[in-house]
């Protein structure tokens, strides 16, 4: 070998053990490993910065706008509870969730799908009394599945496919891996709904216990003509809230104090609720629910401009001493007040009428911007901004639907290739109103990219020096005479494997250059290789660490690491059969 092969196999031995033992970020260690090729001169600047201007690298860039245009919206929300309904059995439940799970996962990104169907499944669960550890998992995995389905349903395959575009000129059609994609799904689907609920234990959820958190009373109203108007409490979804619990409806100026599960909603009702800050949060994304503050709907800010704010009153707060109605808090400060918390405790009373004291807890509703207005201002001793507390629009969700379903034909029909499809529904997502510029922008996962752009530097630092045919030499080498369905074998586990240590995107780039140089060393096609790296690198099912859904679920069901190894590791097997067994009959050697 030269020394150049050498010092980049040394490279991606360091990147592995960094990515693997260290805490330190991938896209820090993959950069830096990009920077060291550039600098000794095994890559040129254009090699090395080629991963940026991959398609597939632009196409997910344009794709995470789309998915937050239909976060946005609340179109995931409305086509979860249209799909969740009301099953009577655990396994029941399991597969009602699989099905759109799967199905949204193979047309968006499913890190966002498992994003937004985290609160509503754990909502769902408590509603049917279901442990949310026996659905969390399941719903990861039906994600990572469903989204093998098709060529935009995750970043891996659009990784591998800009590969195969810059390198051997093969564009895959937009439902190609279905042929094996679907098979995977109905397989793991069903093996979900057999095992899950055998193995993983029942750990609750992480609902918080109210009385160890600061108290807020905040108030609601039921919308006329809303989805929830004429459902009982408990089909609302308002009976099991995981921040906050309804003490009481005021209807009419009438006061019910005992709230019974299927008392009948009705338009105008005002819905008293006692939790966490998080319950103000919660309360917004349930459609057919508006502020009962007048307050409120008179702020001078559009929908997607609002979220919910935390402030401490400091001594210099203007109307100490003062109630919230003689303060004029919403002219002095454009934010609209929902509850007053004291010493950790919600303040009694109407809003109204509670008089402000030093060291007051405000839950607000106000601008993006108030959080930096205020932060440093003496009024307030701490200011605070609740994650994730934009309240959707509802309205737009159809739209927003509509515009995804449009990229999924133009494209599926050949009429657009998926990169200039992608391009328009971000375009449109935006132009329609059902994402600002702003939001769009931020939107974007920028570690995410650089992790998938500079490990395309490593992959072709091991073509061009001969490091990949070296390790597929090594491998047939060691492994002696090999078939070329033994050979997808090996090159599938060691993604699998890769996967399961690392970033899913990182295996797929670093396996795509050996998969090729065992193709080669065979003279079969590489395409059934390509094809095996893309499924491996995204069967993630063993650690919650190789793949981001399976940490997204890992702290809301209270997982424990044998609980993947107990679930995930026969399904893994399972799925790797399957797609062995599949691949070649759909692209031949």
């Amino acid at each position: 070998m030269e020394w150049e092969a050498i010092v980049t196999l040394l490279t991606l031995f360091t990147v592995l053990a960094a990515l693997v033992i260290t805490r330190v970020s991938a896209d820090l260690v993959l950069m830096a490993a990009l920077a060291f090729l550039l600098i000794t001169g095994i890559l040129g600047p254009v090699e090395a910065l080629a991963g940026f201007g991959n398609p597939g690298v632009i196409t997910i860039a344009t794709l995470y706008v789309v998915a937050a245009g239909l976060k946005e919206t609340g179109a995931v929300q409305w086509i979860a509870r249209l799909l969740l309904g009301h099953p009577k059995t655990e396994k029941g439940a399991q597969l009602r969730m699989l099905a759109p799970t799967g199905i949204l996962s193979g047309f968006m990104n499913n890190t966002a799908v498992v994003a937004m169907f985290i609160p509503a499944i754990q909502d769902w669960a408590q509603r049917l009394g279901i442990p949310s550890s026996r659905l969390l998992l399941p719903l990861s995995y039906a994600a990572i599945l469903g989204g093998t389905c098709t060529l935009i349903g995750t970043s891996t395959n659009l990784v591998v496919d800009g590969m195969l575009q810059t390198r051997l000129g093969i564009n895959l059609g937009l439902f190609e891996l279905a042929w094996v994609g679907v098979p995977l799904l109905l397989v793991g689907g069903v093996y979900l709904v057999l095992v899950a609920s055998r193995v993983l234990p029942d750990r609750g959820g992480m609902k918080e216990e109210l009385e160890q958190v600061r108290q807020y009373g905040v108030e609601v109203e039921v919308e006329a003509s809303g989805p929830i108007q004429g459902k009982t409490v408990a089909q609302a979804g308002l009976r099991a809230l995981n921040y906050g619990y309804l003490t009481e409806i005021d209807r009419g100026g009438r006061l019910i104090t005992a709230v019974e599960p299927d008392r009948m909603l009705q338009a105008g009702d005002k819905l008293y609720f006692v939790g966490a800050p998080e319950c103000a949060s919660e309360l917004r994304r349930i459609q057919g629910l508006k502020p009962a503050q007048a307050s409120i709907q008179k702020l001078d800010l559009a929908n997607h401009q609002r979220c919910l704010v935390e402030v401490v009153l400091g001594q210099e707060f203007p109307a100490l001493g003062k109630t919230v109605r003689e303060s004029r808090f919403r002219t002095r400060f454009n934010a609209a007040i929902l509850s007053v918390s004291r010493e950790g405790n919600r303040v009694p009373g109407k809003l109204g009428d509670i008089t402000f004291k030093m060291g007051d807890t405000l839950l607000l509703e106000a601008s993006h911007e108030f959080v930096e207005q205020y932060r440093f201002r003496r009024d307030f001793l701490l200011v605070s901004g609740l994650n994730d507390s934009t309240p959707p629009d509802f309205r737009k969700a159809p739209r927003a639907l509509g515009i995804l379903l449009l990229m999924v034909l133009v494209s599926a029909t050949g009429l657009l290739q998926i990169i200039e499809a992608a391009f328009l529904a971000a375009g449109a997502m935006i132009v329609s109103g059902c994402i600002t510029a702003s939001r769009a922008r931020r939107s974007v996962d920028l570690p995410v990219l650089v992790v998938i752009a500079s490990s395309f530097a490593l992959g072709t630092a091991m073509t061009e020096t001969g490091g990949a045919v070296w390790v597929a030499d090594g491998l047939l080498g060691l492994f002696g005479p090999l078939t070329p369905w033994l050979a997808l074998a090996l090159v599938y586990i060691l993604t699998a494997a890769f996967t399961e240590a690392i970033t899913n995107n990182a295996a797929a780039v670093l396996m795509f250059p050996i998969a090729l140089a065992v193709s080669e060393q065979l003279g079969v096609n590489f395409l059934p290789f390509a094809v095996a790296v893309m499924f491996a690198a995204s069967a993630s099912f063993i650690t919650p660490l190789g793949y981001q859904t399976n940490l997204m679920v890992y702290g809301p069901g209270r997982y424990q690491f044998m609980d993947y190894v107990r679930l995930g590791f026969p399904l893994s097997l399972l799925v790797g059969s399957t797609a062995i067994g599949l691949i070649p009959f759909v692209w031949a050697f």
